[in-house]
C-alpha cells in the first residue's frame, strides 16, 4: 500500500466510532454477550442472556444464546425460536445458520423442510448445499452448478463437496471440471485450484500448481509434454499462473508447446494468457484474445476481452465478444451501453438507439451515458412528495426501532439488517418516507441507500444530500474545486457518516488516511493538527479537499484520473495512464481500471458528481464531457467549463 494510499470503498467501512456509545450496563453485557455467541462459549453466553430478561430486544438475546450452542441444540429449541420471531429478520438469520448446521450434517429431510422458507436467500454456501439435497434425490444439477460455480470466490464449506460430488457422480464432465480448476487458479492465490484438483482425483495438478506457487524460476515448459489430457491440461493451468507473474514468459513457454497442443487446446492457452495480460493493460493483449478464438471462458475472461478490444477502440471485436458473454452478464448495463457504441460505430443507428433505450431511465453510470447517446439531456426528475404521515407511521416500526437502538450502540451491522428487512415489503412511496425518516434521525447513509431502491418515484435530494454546505461551499472555492464532484466523492467515500472508519485506519466523511493527513498538514503548513481530530467534520473536509486538490492538479485537472489516484494511489493513476497508446474515452479508461474497487469507484463518483451539478446548478449536465479525453500524457477536456460554481 503506498504510503498516501486512501481505501475508500463503502464496501471496506467495516467499523464505526460514534458519540452515541452504549453506556448502560445492559448494553455492555449484550455486547459481551455477542462475543460470547461468537466464540460459542456455552457458559457465558447463558449467564448473560440471564441477566438480560428485560432487555428491549429480547430477540437478539433469544438469538445469540441459542447461536452459541446450535451446533449441538435440537430441532426444538430452533423450532421455538422461529414461531416466536415469525417473520422477524433475525428468524431469517437464524434460519440461515440452522440451514448451514443442516447442510453440514448431511441431513437433508430437515434442510428441504427450512429452505423453502429462507427469505433472503442470499448466502452461496446454502444454494450449493440446496443443490447436494437435489443430488441426493437423483436430479442432474449440472446445468444449475455450472451458473453458481464461476469462480474462486463461491467455493466454501458446501460448494466443496458439492464440486466432489459432481465429480464422483459424473454429471460434471472433464470438460467441466478443467474448466473449474482453470477459472480458480485465475485468483490471486491458487489454493482453491489445488483443493479441487484434489478432489477431482488430480494430485499431479495439485502438486504442480504447489510447486510453482514455491518456484522463483518456472521451467516445466522445457521438456516436452506427456501425452495425457491431464498433462496437458495442467500446462494451461499452469501458463495462467505463469502469465499472472510475467505475459511475456508465459508467451515464450507456451512457444515451446505449441506444436504438442491441439487447436482446441492452443485456444484455451492463449485465453490463460490474455486475461493477466488484460488486467496489466498491455497492448499486445488484444491479439491474444483473438489467437483463443471460441475458448471458454469465465467470467472475468469475458468483460475482459471486451476491455482489451474497448482500449484499442476495436469496435467489431467490441461487438463480436460482448455478444459472445453468457446471459448474465449480457443484461449488465455496461455490456447492454458497450454494445450499442459498438452497433452506434458501424451506423446500425437503430439497433443502437433499441439498446440505449433500455437503460436510459436507470439512474448509473452507463444510464446517463446511453440518455446522452440518445440526445437526451442529464437532469433531476421532479421529486415525488413525501406524506408525513407516512413518516410519523414509522416511528412505531419496531424492526427500525431495533436498527435504532444497533445503531446508537455501534452495531451498524445488525442495524442495517433490522433496517432492509423493513424495507423488503414496502411501496415506493413508503420507501421515501422511510427515507425522510432515516434523514430526521440523522441517518444520512440510511437515507441514500433507501431512496436508492425506488425506480419510478424519485426524490434526488435524498439520493444525492448536501450537508455540511456551510464548511464546503467556502472550502471547495478557495481551491478551485468542483463542489459537485467532492459531493460525489464523499457520498462513495462514506455515505455521509461522520466517524465512518475502514478496516486500514481511513476516517470520516472523506476517509482520509493518517499518513496523508499528516503529509497535508506538512503541503499547506496547518497550525496546531491534532491527528485525533481527524473526524472533525471540518479538519477532515479540509484535509480531504486539499489532498483531493493536490493530486488533482498532479494528474492535469482530470476527474477520472484524480477520482482513480484518490481511492488507488496518484502513482497508479500516473500508471494506468502512461500505459495509453493513444488517446482513448474517459469512460473506456473507467471502464478498463485494473482494480475492480477502483474501476467501481470512479464510475460511481463522476456519475454522483454529475447528478450533484444538476441539482447544485439547475441546468443539464454532461457525463462524457466531466469525463473527459484521457491522453498518455495529459488530458484534454472538451468545453468543460465549470463556470459559477455554487
Amino acid at each position: 500500500m503506498p504510503k498516501f494510499f486512501f481505501v475508500a470503498s463503502l464496501a471496506l467501512l467495516l467499523a464505526f466510532t460514534s458519540d452515541a456509545a452504549p453506556t448502560s450496563l445492559d448494553d455492555q453485557r449484550f455486547l459481551s454477550l455477542r462475543d460470547a455467541a461468537a466464540k460459542e462459549n456455552i457458559a457465558r453466553a447463558t449467564e448473560l442472556a440471564s441477566q438480560l430478561v428485560d432487555y428491549p430486544i429480547k430477540s437478539y438475546v433469544d438469538y445469540y444464546q441459542l447461536k452459541a450452542r446450535l451446533p449441538s441444540t435440537n430441532e426444538s429449541e430452533v423450532t421455538d425460536f422461529l414461531t416466536r420471531y415469525a417473520s422477524s429478520a433475525i428468524a431469517d438469520r437464524l434460519r440461515n445458520d440452522w440451514l448451514l448446521v443442516l447442510g453440514r450434517q448431511s441431513n437433508w429431510t430437515k434442510f428441504d423442510e427450512h429452505y423453502p422458507q429462507f427469505v433472503l436467500k442470499d448466502d452461496v454456501q446454502l444454494k450449493c448445499y440446496a443443490l447436494l439435497s437435489k443430488m441426493n434425490k437423483g436430479v442432474d444439477v449440472a446445468a444449475e452448478a455450472r451458473t453458481l460455480l464461476t469462480s474462486a470466490k463461491v467455493y466454501g464449506e458446501g460448494c466443496y463437496p458439492l464440486f466432489a460430488h459432481l465429480v464422483q457422480r459424473e454429471q460434471f464432465s472433464r470438460d467441466d471440471i478443467w474448466n473449474q480448476l482453470r477459472w480458480a487458479a485465475e485468483a490471486p492465490s491458487a489454493s482453491v485450484a489445488i483443493r479441487l484438483a484434489s478432489l477431482a482425483n488430480l494430485d499431479s495438478t495439485a502438486l504442480a500448481l504447489e510447486k510453482f506457487g514455491k518456484k522463483s524460476n518456472f521451467s516445466d515448459f522445457d521438456k516436452p509434454l506427456v501425452k495425457t489430457t491431464v498433462a496437458h491440461q495442467t500446462a494451461l493451468i499452469l501458463l495462467g499462473r505463469l502469465s499472472k507473474v510475467d505475459p511475456q514468459k508465459a508467451v515464450a513457454a507456451l512457444a515451446k508447446i505449441n506444436d504438442q497442443l491441439s487447436a482446441n487446446e492452443r485456444a484455451i492457452a492463449w485465453a490463460q494468457i490474455a486475461l493477466p495480460a488484460s488486467q496489466r493493460l498491455l497492448p499486445e493483449a488484444a491479439d491474444y484474445w483473438k489467437k483463443a478464438g471460441d475458448a471458454p471462458l469465465s467470467l472475468d475472461g469475458y468483460q475482459w476481452r471486451v476491455r482489451s478490444a474497448l482500449r484499442n477502440t476495436d469496435w467489431p471485436e467490441v461487438k463480436k465478444s460482448i455478444e459472445a458473454m453468457p446471459p448474465s452478464l449480457l443484461s449488465e448495463p455496461a455490456w447492454v451501453y458497450w454494445l450499442g457504441r459498438a452497433h452506434q460505430a458501424e451506423n446500425q443507428i437503430d439497433t443502437a438507439q433499441l439498446l440505449f433505450q433500455n437503460i436510459i431511465n436507470q439512474p448509473n453510470f452507463y444510464g446517463q451515458l446511453a440518455r446522452e447517446e440518445s440526445n437526451l439531456p442529464i437532469t433531476i426528475p421532479e421529486a415525488t412528495p413525501v406524506k408525513q404521515t407516512d413518516v410519523a407511521a414509522l416511528a412505531n416500526n419496531v424492526g427500525l426501532q431495533n436498527a435504532m437502538r444497533f445503531y446508537a450502540m455501534n452495531l451498524r451491522f445488525e442495524g442495517n439488517r433490522e433496517w432492509n428487512w423493513q424495507l423488503r415489503q414496502m411501496s415506493e412511496q413508503q420507501l421515501l418516507a422511510a427515507a425522510e425518516f432515516a434523514r430526521q434521525n440523522n441517518l444520512l447513509d440510511r437515507m441514500v441507500n433507501t431512496s436508492d431502491r425506488t425506480k419510478s418515484l424519485f426524490d434526488f435530494e435524498q439520493r444525492f444530500p448536501t450537508p455540511h454546505k456551510e464548511i464546503m461551499k467556502p472550502g471547495t472555492a478557495a481551491l478551485g474545486l468542483d463542489m459537485a464532484w467532492v459531493y460525489g466523492l464523499i457520498r462513495q467515500e462514506s455515505r455521509f457518516i461522520l466517524n465512518a472508519q475502514s478496516n486500514v485506519g481511513a476516517s470520516g466523511l472523506m476517509q482520509v488516511m493518517p499518513n496523508t493527513a499528516r503529509y497535508v498538514v506538512k503541503k499547506i503548513k496547518l497550525d496546531n493538527f491534532d491527528i485525533k481530530k481527524m473526524n472533525n467534520i471540518d479538519t477532515n473536509i479540509t484535509l480531504g479537499t486539499h489532498y483531493l486538490n493536490i493530486i488533482l492538479k498532479d494528474l492535469n485537472s482530470s476527474q477520472v484520473l484524480a477520482s482513480a489516484g484518490y481511492n488507488a494511489g496518484p502513482g497508479r493513476a500516473r500508471a494506468w495512464r502512461a500505459s495509453l497508446k493513444r488517446p482513448i474515452e474517459g469512460a473506456i479508461f473507467a471502464e478498463t481500471i485494473p482494480f475492480s474497487e477502483t474501476r467501481d469507484y470512479v464510475k460511481n463518483v463522476l456519475s454522483n458528481a454529475t447528478y450533484y451539478a444538476a441539482l447544485l446548478r439547475g441546468t443539464p449536465q454532461s457525463l462524457k464531457t466531466r469525463l473527459g479525453i484521457i491522453s498518455p500524457d495529459a488530458i484534454t477536456i472538451d468545453n468543460l467549463v465549470l463556470k459559477n460554481r455554487p
